[in-house]
């Protein structure tokens, strides 16, 4: 993979200068598989020296077969958009990682960047990377993680409403109340509510939180539908 190093700035420390190619040569000799590990140590901790905590500030090429898909990504993408993402990556190689979550120290599943990850998987791909895939990685806890791949899907206007339904529900099972999810995941209160509609479970009603916001939700959408009798008698 040809790279474009014209405009690479240069540091004038001759010290770092002369660190820098005796690392090189110490990697030169090295296989793929001892190469990548060392080069992923080398980024590991130069990201603790950099003043940039971002994930994507931390990127590490890792085996196909010790990446695992999660299973809540309500994402799907169409056929001639899989065909122009698999065109992006034949031509321009991986512009973007796959986010990720460390799963043990050799295991990871995927946060979002499923379909980089399928596209990484087809043969000319996988042997131009030498089956490899860059990842970048998140430390949270699922149901944050859950929250993230939403907010990436979102981001695209990209997402499946069955399984976004399922995502809120579960969300809320752990505990989110309706004003975390809106917040987390850029929802409307009217969307949660109707996504918990289309589960069709009861329990996700049931929580006092969201029984203010059902009368929240009522008097917007419904009461101002229907105005009350004002010749009903009260009981």
């Amino acid at each position: 993979m040809e790279r474009n190093k014209a405009n690479t700035p240069r540091s004038n420390n001759s010290e770092l200068d002369d660190l820098i190619a005796r690392i090189r040569q110490l990697l030169e000799p090295m296989e793929l598989e001892e190469k990548v590990l060392a080069l992923n140590r080398i980024r590991e901790e130069l990201s603790e020296s950099s003043p940039f905590n971002d994930p994507v500030d931390y990127i590490l090429w890792v085996p196909a077969e010790n990446v695992q898909a999660n299973d809540y990504n309500p994402n799907l993408v169409a056929p001639d958009e899989m065909e122009l993402l698999y065109t992006s990556i034949r031509l321009d190689d991986f512009t973007q990682p796959i986010v990720s979550y460390r799963l043990d120290p050799d295991h990871y599943e995927i946060t979002d960047g499923f379909h980089r990850n399928k596209i990484g998987r087809y043969p000319d791909i996988a042997n131009k990377h030498y089956g490899y895939l860059p990842l970048s990685v998140i430390d949270k806890p699922l149901d944050e993680r859950m929250g993230s791949t939403i907010r990436h899907n979102r981001a695209r206007g990209t997402h499946q409403i069955r399984s976004m339904s399922d995502i809120v529900v579960t969300l809320t099972k752990m505990g989110w109340s309706d004003e975390k999810i809106g917040e987390n995941l850029g929802m409307e209160l009217d969307e949660i509510i109707r996504l918990k509609q289309i589960s069709g479970l009861k329990k996700a009603f049931q929580d006092h939180e969201f029984s203010k916001s059902w009368v929240e939700f009522e008097r917007k959408y419904y009461r101002r539908e229907c105005p009350p009798d004002k010749n009903r008698k009260r009981k």
